[in-house]
């Protein structure tokens, strides 16, 4: 009975994370991250390589969430995924945005002629100083305590 748990815990797993994972990719494709990303640093000939790049980090990804890294490999590796991890998570975000219009309207609605720089920017750094807040000053932010 036992083993029976353990197979179709293993089965209900292994399916969700099948689907999670096509939604993310679907998301992705919906978004259309590669194709502006490519459009954008004129590098339409490597569209390839962007979407493998995609696919072998959500696998990586999702590996190493098993594993517990070790001081003597996991302290120069945790600041390459963060890099990583910032770029994609910017990339999506500026893609998501341009997909909704959400900055033409902003610029629109708060009659914004000049200075769209500055807006980003401080989106971006506003972005930044939290995940340094959460990631570097331990208990800055725990959801257990609030």
């Amino acid at each position: 009975m036992n083993a029976l748990r353990h197979a179709l815990s293993v089965i209900i797993g292994f399916g969700s994370g099948v689907l999670i994972s096509g939604a993310v990719f679907a998301f992705i494709t919906i978004v259309g991250i590669v194709p502006r990303l490519a459009q954008k640093t004129h590098t339409a000939r490597q569209i390839k390589v962007y979407e493998s790049a995609i696919a072998i980090g959500g696998v990586f990804g999702a590996i190493t969430g098993f594993f517990t890294p070790s001081w003597t490999w996991g302290l120069w590796l945790m600041p390459v995924i963060g890099i990583a991890t910032g770029i994609f998570y910017g990339c999506l975000a500026m893609s998501l945005a341009e997909v909704l219009d959400v900055i033409p309207i902003l610029t629109r609605r708060a009659r914004l002629q000049r200075g769209m720089f500055f807006l980003v920017m401080a989106i971006a750094l506003g972005k930044l100083m939290g995940a340094l807040l959460y990631f570097f000053i331990p208990g800055f932010y725990d959801p257990a305590s609030m």
